[in-house]
């Protein structure tokens, strides 16, 4: 006995009418309706957002000050790559300080000791 050949290739996951794959995704879950932000929420915002203009006028005076200094904008790019030297230099120190003290069977800290560092730095 042979099964019957089906016309159409059956799909358990199919459902519906196929469409095509550049078509938009259209989610079968509605999403509810936005609601407004309650009164005490719109407060905490107004507040928060009076917050960040008085921090933005503070940069802004730092930032004039700073330019009266001297400082200039242009400036800062060299500055964070000196920076960003500085702190691969840093990061390769401690691991060779790191190494050592597993060498000679101390701690880190018993090796910032011997060189006279400061733990803090």
């Amino acid at each position: 006995m042979q099964t019957p050949k089906m016309k159409t290739p059956v799909s358990r996951f199919r459902r519906g009418p196929v469409r095509p794959l550049n078509s938009s995704f259209k989610s079968p879950v509605r999403s509810p309706a936005p609601k407004p932000p309650p009164a005490e929420d719109q407060t905490s915002l107004a507040k928060e957002v009076e917050m960040l203009r008085k921090r933005e006028a503070e940069l802004r005076e730092q930032v004039a000050q700073l330019q009266q200094e001297g400082y200039l904008e242009d400036d800062l790019p060299e500055c964070i790559q000196v920076l960003h030297r500085y702190n691969e230099m840093k990061d390769i120190g401690q691991m060779l300080l790191g190494r050592l003290a597993t060498l000679e069977g101390v701690t880190t800290r018993e090796m910032y000791q011997k060189f006279e560092l400061n733990l803090e730095d």
